[in-house]
Parts: C-alpha cells; structure tokens; sequence
C-alpha cells in the first residue's frame, strides 16, 4: 500500500494561522470570558477549516476523522471522569474547613520580617491543596497584596511571589486541571508525571524562595492587625481544627501507595464529606438554604450541592467569601468542554496528516536529547503566546511531540514534565494570555510589572532545558530509530 501523502508543511500552519487569529479576536472581545465558549468556537473553527482543506485538496474521508476523534476523546474519558472528581474534592475539602483550617495556621507563620517568603508559602500551600492557581491569587493572593502594600512592600515583588507560590502549588497538585491534562495528553499516569515533575520544579521553587527570602526583609506591626481579622472570620465561620487535618494525610497515603488517581480523589472526597457532617453541619446548612426541610434532609441537600454545585458562605468578610466559594463539578464544565473541543482540533490535525508535516519539519533539528527537550520548551511558550491559552498549549505541544518521543526512544513522563515547565507556568506571563489577563486584572498589577519577579515561572522552563542538558534522571525506553 502506498503511502499517504502528506499535506505541505505551509498548508499544514494554515489551521494554526485561523485559530490563532480567532483565538486573538475572542481574547479581544471577551477577555478573560473567553473560557466560556468564545475559545471553544474558535477550535471548531479551526477544526472546520482543517477538515475542509484536507477534504477538499487531499480527499480524506469524513470517516478518518471521525475515527481519530473518537480514539482522541476515548482516551481522555478518564481524565473527564477525574476532572469531575476534583471538582468534588475542591467542594468538600473547602466547606469540610480542611483549607480553611490550613489556611488560619498558615496564615499565622507569616512574619513582616519576610512577607515575600511566607506569602510564596502560603499561596503554593493554598493552590496544592485547592489545585487551582487562579482561586489561590483572586483570594489569598489579593488578601497578601494589600497586607504587602501596608508593610510598603513593592506590589511588583509581591505579586511576583504570590504568582510563584501559586502556580508551584497547581502544578504539582493532583487537583489541578492543567496537571491532568498535560498528564493525559502525553499518555502519563497523574501521579508519575507529579513524581517526575519534582527533578525541575523543586530546585526552580528552592531558588525562587531564596530570593525571596533574602529580599524580603520588611514589616509593621499594622499587618498583625489585617492577619487577625482575616483569621477571625475563618474560626468564625468553621470549625479550624487539626482532626481535618486527618484526610490530607489518609490521601497523602493512597497517593504513595499509588493508588489510581480516580479513586484517590473519589476516596479523599468521600472522606471530607464525612468530616462536614461531623465538624461542619450549621456550613451544610447555609449551603441547602431551606429551613422548610427536616435537619437530616438540609444536611443531605446541603452535602450534595458541596459536590456537585456551586456553594456560598458567608464570612463577613469580602475576600474570604470569595476564597470558600467553590464551584463543585458544575465548575469543571467549562474546562471539560475546552479539553473536548482542543483534543478535537488535535485529532483532525493527526488524521489529515497536518501534525506530521509539521513534525517533519521540527525533527530536522531535533538531534539530541537537548535540541529535543528546547524545542519542546520553545513550541510551548510559543503556543501560549501565540494561542492566548494554557490548555490549548498544553494539547498541541503533546501532539505535535508525541511521536518524536518515542521514536527518539524518551519516556512519555519527560514529555508531560517539558509541556508543563513550559506551557502551564509561562501563560500568566503573557498579557494577551487568558492567565495574564486574569491575574493581572485581579492582582491590579500589570503583566509586565510582574513578570521579572515571577522567578518560579521564569526558572521552570530553564530548568527543564538544564535538566535535558546534563541527562539527570532521564532515561531511554529503546534505541531511537534510524533515520
């Protein structure tokens, strides 16, 4: 049988060229929304234009596609599933005081002294436990800004370690949707790819800490008064207590026994859901907001709405109403529905043989593990600036190096370790970037007042670059294949 032809590299960036003109015009118009259905419109189309093409030029049938969609997205059904099941986790661990209690403590070992280290503690803490950067900044991060700027401490520096702390924690977390996703994407089990992850992205944290702590010698008594109020509304709202502190550590257990990441989570939610029962029914019930119920059937509604739903408590404080708000697994739909659609745009590339044109044209330069890992570092970078999304990044560098990993004879963890260090901490330091627009807006920091101090993000891909250069703990599956 011969084989297929494959589309002209030039024809193969057309796809490319339209999504990324879409992607710029819904960045335009819609912002930081752009998540909610303006950057999945600009995949389909995207996706249309491929099949179109390829179709119309190269007469591949509709089945090919409809073929490598289905494997594409079969693949990743597991990942939605856990998806949902973090959306669970992130409930019941906030509204079961399990964050809220680590955060009171947390808080409290925050000195004036060195407010650029703890604040970049704290926020990793934070975003490990909750799996989310962006809830990490718009509440703690937003409460550590202001106790920054009473100290008089540069909102630049400050917002350069929150932003640090934050996106240490949602990238080595199990939780976090871009740890998943890079994860499922390149075919790594979660919690390899976080092990794995620990070579580049504890000595980038470590030296990003160092700075900070050598740097931030500031302090006023006055910032005692803004931690007390903070902490305050947190006991008074839940029951802190270190017994919650009981599922962390029983999930931190399934983890090193390595049990599979879906019922880990599913267990650890299960766990916290019993811990509100016990520790945080008058919680429960402000969530269920019916008093016509009986108590048991408040509490049954106010457990379920933790899991699947949005919850609100009220604190008496602004920023900590926002920081126990969780969004359930209704709050993972609009990732879910971004996965489908970017796995979709990345299957028709695959069966129109538009990713291997492009492969061909990279793998020329592509000649050691080094030229290997930059290149994967360089694409990544260059996706979030030229897409304007982490999750998008994150699947098209995948693909697009998928196949040359394991020609090359590399483990698939080095691939997911690489699309992380560089796709999912440099998107909040570009502005167009939906991570740069948020954070920048909810920070009031602009993205390149932030960026030089944002050492963690600057350091990941680097250190993913220095790691390829000296082969620590990366290994060969099997010989590359000949040329």
């Amino acid at each position: 049988m011969a084989e297929k032809k494959l589309p002209h590299p030039l024809i193969s960036f057309i796809p490319l060229l339209v999504l990324i003109s879409l992607l710029a015009v819904v960045i335009a118009i819609f912002g930081s929304d752009s998540l909610e259905g303006g950057s999945q419109m600009a995949l389909l189309m995207g996706m249309a234009v491929c099949i179109s093409i390829s179709m119309a030029v190269y007469k591949v049938r509709w089945k090919t596609f409809e073929k490598q969609i289905m494997k594409t997205l079969g693949g990743v059904s597991i990942t939605l599933l856990i998806l949902l099941t973090v959306g669970m986790l992130s409930g019941s661990w906030m509204v079961s005081g399990i964050v809220p209690t680590l955060i009171y403590y947390g808080v409290q070992i925050m000195s004036p002294q060195f407010f650029l280290f703890s604040s970049c503690i704290i926020c990793a803490l934070v975003s490990l436990l909750s799996g989310s950067s962006w809830t990490t900044i718009a509440t703690i991060g937003v409460a550590l800004l202001g106790i920054g700027h009473v100290l008089g401490v540069s909102e630049a520096w400050a917002a350069g370690a929150i932003i640090s702390g934050a996106y240490f924690g949602d990238k080595m977390s199990p939780l976090s949707d871009t740890t998943i996703l890079a994860s499922s994407a390149s075919g790594t089990d979660l919690f390899v790819h976080i092990r794995y992850m620990v070579y580049t992205t504890v000595p980038s944290f470590v030296i990003a800490l160092i700075i900070f702590f050598v740097v931030g010698f500031s302090g006023h008594d006055e910032v005692e008064v803004d931690v007390y109020q903070y902490t305050e509304g947190l006991s008074h709202t839940f029951n802190i207590s270190l017994w919650t502190l009981l599922v962390p550590v029983l999930t931190g257990i399934l983890i090193a026994r390595r049990v599979p990441s879906l019922i880990t989570l599913f267990a650890s939610s299960v766990m916290a859901g019993v811990v509100a029962l016990i520790l945080q029914p008058h919680v429960l019930c402000e969530i269920a907001g019916s008093s016509t119920m009986s108590y048991a059937a408040t509490l049954t509604r106010g457990l379920a709405q933790m899991y699947y739903g949005a919850t609100a408590v009220e604190t008496g404080n602004a920023s900590l109403n926002e920081l126990v708000s969780t969004g359930g697994m209704a709050g993972m739909l609009n990732t879910i529905w971004l996965i489908i659609c970017a796995m979709c745009f990345g299957a028709v590339m695959v069966a129109s043989g538009m990713i291997d044109s492009i492969t061909q044209v990279i793998v020329r330069f592509v000649h050691s593990r080094f030229s290997l890992v930059s290149s994967t570092v360089g694409t990544g970078i260059f996706f979030n600036i030229a897409t304007g999304d982490q999750f998008i990044s994150i699947v098209l560098t995948a693909d697009m190096y998928r196949a040359i990993f394991h020609e090359q004879g590399y483990e698939n963890r080095l691939l997911s370790r690489t699309t992380e260090d560089a796709a999912t901490v440099t998107s909040v330091l570009v502005p167009w970037n939906t991570c740069g627009m948020t954070q920048s807006t909810v920070l009031g920091v602009p993205t390149l007042t932030y960026l030089p101090y944002c050492f963690f993000n600057l350091l990941s891909p680097c250190m993913a670059i220095l790691m390829a250069a000296i082969g620590w703990k990366i290994k060969r599956q099997l010989p590359p294949k000949e040329c």
